[in-house]
């Protein structure tokens, strides 16, 4: 399993904004510079987290974008969903897909909603204030 390079860049994105703080106002071009992802790519990931309500944008002078929430209270599984969409290991955690030829017959499909569940749930208990290195009071570690 790895995340694609659009995840980790939506990531280091996400980590330098938490660094600026939640009310710090940020730009595709002034994070692009930072973390050194291509602008476009920023740009179309600063889109995504937007959409996802990660990020709030602000027109005008002095607009741009911001954290929508505290660094403590977004995970590493809410930015990988923002880009990726839902986390699934497997066509058969997804109740909408039925393409798996082994589906009527497979004695793994009842567990994998299990395996899947579990590195959701570890992917949510990591938060962007630890992967930033923000403690809560906005003071790098």
């Amino acid at each position: 399993m790895r995340l694609s390079s659009l995840a980790d860049y939506a990531v280091v994105m996400l980590s330098a904004a938490a660094r600026h703080g939640i009310g710090g106002r940020l730009t595709a071009t002034s994070l692009s510079e930072e973390t050194g992802v291509p602008l476009p790519t920023a740009q179309k990931l600063m889109g995504r987290l937007a959409a996802a309500g990660l990020l709030v944008s602000t027109r005008g002078t002095g607009g741009g974008f911001a954290l929508a929430r505290g660094p403590g209270a977004i995970s590493l599984a809410d930015i990988v969903e923002a880009v990726e969409g839902p986390i699934a290991l497997t066509a058969c955690v997804d109740d909408h897909r039925h393409d798996c030829g082994l589906e009527s017959a497979c004695r793994v499909k009842p567990h994998w909603g299990v395996v899947n569940g579990t590195i959701r749930s570890a992917l949510g208990g990591v938060s962007l204030e630890t992967l930033s290195g923000v403690q809560a009071s906005g003071v790098s570690a």
